[in-house]
């Protein structure tokens, strides 16, 4: 592991967490309680996506289905409880240099030993009326989270690349009545995952169609459809849609970290980038699943491998440590 030290360089906080979301939040917990001086900066509320949850039902020992709302408030009062700081700022630039971390944000420069990224993906969005407004009550980004609750319920898939295909098949064992819309004259995603979507009896697959508006009154109701080649709309009945095409994550604070095709940080099983000193959770990490539960083990194992590159630094130079700092 790269060290490179100047003797004379400090830092504020020994761990600094970008992002608020489950993985920056556990990240937060595991740095405080591992006795780090622990700063989280988020630009909104603390939750991230899990805000938007309605029903948290697949969390690992809840019996009974919570808010993401009170999941995130419980897991800010854990970290908060254990020491972390938590400040809403918001991050413009991040620089490493003489070893350490410079962050400059809307609240001033604050120097780290090691940065926790979980910044996270935004969902690509449709930008069709009614998406907006009805996210949440019947549009969706994530088949795992709220398939559940549309069981024998008529469903619409849009996207045409692997996850939209995975997702899709998710979905048709929990309803024989999905309907799956693609822009395209054929989908993106690998052949073999084409070819299950293709072939199972519960999903009806339309080509050259889009989504033109989302209709409802407290939930989805109805949604028009557009067949892009013979320009006919179509007004049908749906409970939901799952929307699948495509995220976008935000790496833009971290330009020397290497990225996957699509633009997903890549890390070790430590968490840890390329980049020394800087690691990785949750949804912005190149990872194969993306779930709250996947974002919370990434923030751990995040903060704990921090941990250990941060008694590496105080042993090659003890008196260069955090230095407490007034709260802004």
């Amino acid at each position: 592991m790269e060290l490179s030290i100047d003797p004379s360089a400090t830092w504020d906080y020994d761990l600094v967490i970008i992002g608020g979301g489950a993985a920056g939040l556990s990240a937060a917990q595991y740095g405080a309680r591992a006795n780090l001086r622990t700063l989280l900066l988020e630009q909104t509320a603390p939750g991230g996506q899990a805000l938007l949850i309605d029903h948290l039902e697949n969390y690992p020992g809840y019996l009974e289905p919570r808010s993401g709302y009170d999941f995130a408030e419980a897991m800010r009062g854990q970290a908060e409880l254990f020491g972390a700081e938590i400040r809403t700022a918001q991050v413009e630039a991040v620089e490493r240099r003489s070893g350490r971390f410079e962050l400059r944000t809307d609240t001033g420069l604050i120097r780290a030993a090691a940065v926790v990224a979980a910044t996270g993906a935004e969902h690509r969005r449709l930008g069709v009326p009614g998406e907006a407004e009805f996210s949440g009550r019947g549009v969706s980004y994530c088949a795992t989270c709220d398939g559940p609750f549309f069981k024998g319920k008529r469903m619409l898939v849009v996207g045409g690349g692997d996850a939209a295909c995975d997702e899709a098949g998710f979905l048709a064992k929990l309803s024989e009545h999905i309907v799956m819309v693609h822009r395209g004259p054929a989908f993106r995603a690998q052949k073999a995952v084409a070819a299950r979507v293709l072939s199972d009896p519960h999903i009806e697959v339309r080509f050259s169609t889009v989504v033109e508006s989302i209709r409802g009154d407290k939930k989805v109701r109805e949604v028009i459809l557009q067949n892009t080649q013979t320009g006919e709309r179509r007004t049908e009945a749906f409970d939901a849609v799952f929307v699948f095409i495509g995220s976008n994550p935000r790496h833009e604070l971290f330009p020397e970290a290497r990225r996957d095709e699509t633009g997903y940080l890549l890390a070790d099983q430590r968490m840890e980038s390329s980049v020394p000193g800087l690691f990785v959770a949750g949804d912005l990490r190149a990872s194969p699943f993306r779930q709250v539960v996947v974002a919370a083990a990434d923030g751990a194992i995040a903060a704990h491998s921090a941990s250990q590159y941060i008694d590496e630094l105080k042993a090659a130079r003890p008196e260069a440590v955090a230095e407490p700092v007034a709260a802004s």
